[in-house]
């Protein structure tokens, strides 16, 4: 697996008598090692572990004594820098309908991504660094990298921490493709039970792209959203299937989305809990 990486994101949050908690863990292996990364709001945190305790069967991950799965994560980390213990437990999981990659997944790629769930439902609690955090009730979100090098350029948001039932996730970036380069999207917005995806290999066009906004237009769709940054915690990224590049990321952050179908607003919705990587040199 020589200059290559894979890695999972698991993001879980629950907000509730105005008390918000978001966290989010990375297990994954790099050519140097395997690593879990952890993200609160606060702080990131970056864990290696040797590659010999590194494991994964179909959709189970095990790094050290930690066990992520499409049911749920069973967390034990002792270190000086960070105690984390726990359990949560996943139901009701939201795939979307065939890979989002879409006929790229036939193409050898710099970075391949995947959607595990849009949204699904938390039980259980963990303990870090002494305080219980209770994710029961909660949302979780769930997706994948693989290959050699996050992309030059990009951008990502995600958010599914709204009173509708609702899930909406999009990316921005600049592709290498044998020997071109191309601005690439995907996106999927999940509405009531039903799957919308705008995607470069559906025709979509990227009309606006610049940090804290995004607009998307795919035939009579359109998608706009605006995003209040916050400070993003420092999280190593893979560059040449090492985690040798820095990016940040923003775990909770106020967002609004509008997804419109011709003249008809089929969503419209702010949130405070969107995710959000901006890591672009340039402005469409």
């Amino acid at each position: 697996m020589s200059g290559r990486f894979e890695g999972w994101y698991f993001k879980h949050q629950i907000n509730t008598a105005g008390s918000e908690k978001s966290l989010a863990i990375i297990p994954g292996r790099s050519d140097d090692s395997a690593f879990i990364l952890i993200i609160t709001n606060k702080k990131s945190y970056h864990i290696s572990y040797p590659l010999s305790e590194y494991e994964k069967c179909d959709s189970n991950i095990r790094v050290g004594e930690n066990i992520f799965s499409p049911n749920g994560i069973l967390i034990n980390i002792q270190k000086p820098e960070i105690s984390l213990t726990g359990e949560i437990l996943y139901t009701s999981l939201t795939p979307i309908n065939g890979d989002i990659m879409g006929p790229f997944r036939f193409f050898p790629m710099e970075c391949r991504h995947g959607i595990n769930s849009m949204n699904h439902s938390l039980k259980g609690a963990v303990i870090f660094d002494g305080e219980t955090q209770d994710f029961t009730g909660g949302k979780g979100y769930i997706e994948s990298d693989s290959g050699r090098s996050f992309p030059t350029d990009y951008t990502w948001v995600q958010c599914n921490a709204f009173e509708t039932d609702c899930s909406i996730m999009a990316s921005v970036a600049r592709i290498p493709f044998y020997g071109l380069r191309f601005w690439g999207c995907i996106c999927v917005v999940w509405l009531n039970g039903r799957e919308y995806r705008l995607a470069t290999y559906r025709g979509v066009k990227i009309q606006h792209c610049e940090r804290g906004i995004i607009e998307l237009k795919q035939g009579k769709f359109r998608l706009c959203i605006a995003i209040d940054e916050h400070a993003g915690q420092v999280l190593p990224a893979p560059n040449s299937g090492k985690m040798s590049r820095f990016i940040h990321e923003t775990l909770s952050c106020p967002a609004q989305f509008q997804f419109m179908e011709g003249s008809h607003c089929l969503f419209a919705g702010k949130s405070d809990y969107a995710s959000y990587e901006y890591m672009m040199n340039v402005t469409l």
